[in-house]
C-alpha cells in the first residue's frame, strides 16, 4: 500500500520523537561538533574538472593545516577556518589559473547534511556537520570530502589525537569500528542523521 505525503510525515514524526526520547538526538549532535569537515565541490564532472578538483583540494589543505595545528576543538577550529576564508580561496584560484583554468572560486563555513562516509579505517555515520565547503566554478560536478579537525585527511585518527579533540572512548569506538556494540550504536547514529536530512 502506497503511503500519502502526511502518513510519511506522521511515521517520521513518531521515529524522531521516540528516537528523540532515548536521547540520540542529543548524542549525535555532541558527536558531530567535534568535528570540522572540508568539502570539495568540483566545476562538472568531466574528467579535467574532477582532476583539477583534486588539485584544489590539496591547495586548500596546504593552506588549513598549518593554521589548525594546535586547536584544541572543532569550534575553534571553524573559527580558525573563517578567518582564513579568503587566503583559502586565493590558494585556489592560485591553483586553477596554473592549471590554466578561470573558475572562481567560493569558500565557505557552514553546516551541512552529509552522508554515510567510509574510510579505510573507519566510518563517519549520516549527519549534519560544521564544514569548510570550497565551491569551483559552477559547483555541478561531484564531490570531495573528508575530516579536517581532527586531521583525518592526511592520515587516519590515532587514538591520541582523538582522545586530545575529546572524543570519548565510546564515540572513538562508532568511527573505528572498535568496541561492543559498534554495529547498534553506528548504525542508531546513521539513521538519525539520515531522518533529519530527509525531514529538512
Amino acid at each position: 500500500m502506497k503511503l500519502k505525503i502526511w502518513e510519511k510525515a506522521m511515521i517520521a514524526a513518531a521515529i524522531a520523537a521516540i528516537i528523540a526520547g532515548t536521547g540520540l538526538g542529543r548524542r549525535s549532535s555532541d558527536f558531530s561538533e567535534k568535528f570540522l569537515r572540508l568539502h570539495v565541490v568540483a566545476n562538472s564532472d568531466t574528467d579535467a574538472d574532477q582532476a583539477v578538483k583534486l588539485k584544489v583540494r590539496d591547495a586548500v589543505l596546504e593552506t588549513i593545516e598549518p593554521k589548525l595545528e594546535g586547536v584544541q576543538d572543532a569550534g575553534e577550529a571553524a573559527d580558525v577556518a573563517e578567518r582564513e576564508l579568503a587566503a583559502i580561496e586565493d590558494a585556489a584560484l592560485e591553483c586553477l589559473r596554473d592549471e590554466g583554468y578561470t573558475y572562481s572560486v567560493s569558500a565557505t563555513v557552514a553546516e551541512e547534511d552529509f552522508p554515510t562516509t567510509e574510510y579505510d579505517t573507519f566510518s563517519l555515520p549520516a549527519g549534519r556537520y560544521r564544514a569548510l565547503r570550497v565551491t569551483i566554478g559552477r559547483g555541478e560536478g561531484h564531490n570531495w570530502w573528508c575530516v579536517v579537525f581532527p586531521n583525518i585527511c592526511s592520515a587516519p585518527p590515532s587514538e591520541d589525537a582523538a582522545a586530545a579533540v575529546g572524543l570519548s572512548e565510546e564515540e572513538r569506538g562508532i568511527i573505528t569500528r572498535d568496541g561492543p556494540g559498534y554495529e547498534v550504536r553506528f548504525r542508531l547514529l546513521e539513521l538519525w542523521g539520515k531522518l533529519l536530512a530527509a525531514l529538512g
